[in-house]
């Protein structure tokens, strides 16, 4: 095993509407008044603790703080641009960098303006325009800061929820999120030549090529790195089905990311490859039903980073999701915080530090795990977290080497 080096990018990440609190209206607070969710109140309050949180990121010694810049805050108002709102995302990007971390800026997070929602949200053709509009205000303000960029979170679950809540067709959406992307692609380059531009893919194991591909064939051109988001493995099909599951219930297989790095290095070998998002998520707080730590987890995880870059895969970064429990689109129950947040009985909303916080120190000190760790849960023999690869060609863990714990 060897370390990831001085140049990998170890980040944190988080979204807007999920742990600021105080929302402004938006099109997802809409749909929680129309559902059974559960009431948003002010999730972690993000926005009022930002300046004790941040730091928190930047003691374990990360290079990357990931944050969106919601639209519905910044522009309330058909052609009202609210400057107390860019003044809160100043001084966040400001305590970012004063954490010693660079800023990744999402510029869609699932969340618009309530008045972009009235006028029938990606249903309406002017959705496209209006959407350029406020990527255009917030690329001018902040290119200085040279974040790198993500254009739209997980595009093909932003159009499940937007066709659940909205009605609109798949396929709209599908052209209208691949226009805002690419014409967001060429603008921050006009403005920040040496911009680092992606959207992040949702890897959907077992699944991925029918469920993204279309997307990613539409946005291809115009990725600087391949954002990937990997959380869950895959159930066998050959086993029984087991049903409905909760986040905390689906499977978890650290060596699923490898397959889905190599998936997309695949795909596109001259691309860098980034995980955007990664994370374990538990039932308030609680373990996980198979007793799988979250500091093992992250452990096991990062081993497979670094045998993905041995194996000659260019990635370049990885983030936690998240840093606090936060709002999980819908419910305050699963919970992926190293810090957790007991948001329904602590007024305090204290953040309370899980064992992979000091796990996740001690691996970006190190670069990585030792050079003799070894998974707490080795590979499974036939994975179809990409199948058929994953079963034909599975990785192994060589034998005979001594297991070190961080």
């Amino acid at each position: 095993m060897e370390p990831l080096g001085p140049d990998f990018l170890w980040g944190v990440a988080t979204s807007g509407f999920q742990s600021e609190g105080h929302a402004p209206d938006s099109n997802w607070l809409r749909y929680i008044d129309q559902s059974n969710f559960e009431a948003y109140g002010v999730s972690v309050d993000f926005y009022h603790r930002y300046t004790s949180d941040i730091p928190l990121a930047g003691a374990l010694g990360l290079k990357m703080f990931r944050i969106s810049v919601e639209w519905a805050r910044v522009q309330p108002r058909a052609g009202e641009w609210d400057e107390a709102a860019f003044c809160f995302y100043d001084a966040v990007i400001d305590a970012i960098v004063a954490a010693g971390m660079r800023p990744m800026i999402t510029l869609d997070h699932w969340v618009y303006p309530g008045w972009k929602a009235e006028q029938g949200g990606w249903n309406d053709p002017g959705m496209v325009e209006d959407w350029l509009a406020n990527m255009r205000t917030v690329v001018d303000r902040y290119t200085a800061r040279n974040p790198l960029w993500v254009t739209v979170n997980e595009p093909v679950a932003y159009i499940v929820y937007e066709e659940r809540f909205t009605g609109v067709d798949a396929t709209t959406i599908e052209e209208r999120i691949a226009a805002v992307h690419n014409a967001s692609y060429d603008y921050i380059h006009q403005v920040q030549p040496d911009a680092m531009v992606t959207s992040n893919i949702g890897y959907v194991s077992g699944h991925e090529t029918e469920v993204n591909q279309p997307m990613v064939d539409r946005i291809s051109a115009k990725l600087d790195y391949l954002g990937v988001d990997y959380y869950f493995g895959a159930n066998d099909p050959g086993e029984p089905d087991p049903g409905p599951q909760q986040m905390w219930e689906l499977p978890l297989q650290s060596e699923g990311v490898y397959y889905a790095l190599r998936h997309y290095a695949r795909l596109f070998p001259d691309k860098a490859l980034y995980v955007v998002e990664n994370g374990m998520a538990t039932e308030d707080g609680l373990l996980r039903p198979d007793g799988y730590d979250r500091a093992d987890y992250l452990r096991d995880l990062v081993y497979w980073l670094q045998r993905a870059r041995m194996d000659g895969m260019n990635v370049i970064g990885y983030g936690y999701w998240s840093l606090t429990d936060n709002y999980e689109w819908g419910s305050y129950t699963p919970r992926f915080g190293l810090y957790t947040v007991d948001v329904r009985t602590d007024p305090t909303l204290a953040r309370t530090p899980t064992a992979a916080v000091d796990a996740y120190r001690a691996i970006v000190a190190a670069g990585g795990v030792p050079a003799t760790y070894r998974p707490t849960r080795p590979p499974l023999a036939c994975s179809y977290v990409d199948p058929p690869s994953s079963c034909t060609d599975p990785v192994t863990i060589p034998e005979g080497a001594a297991d070190d714990r961080l």
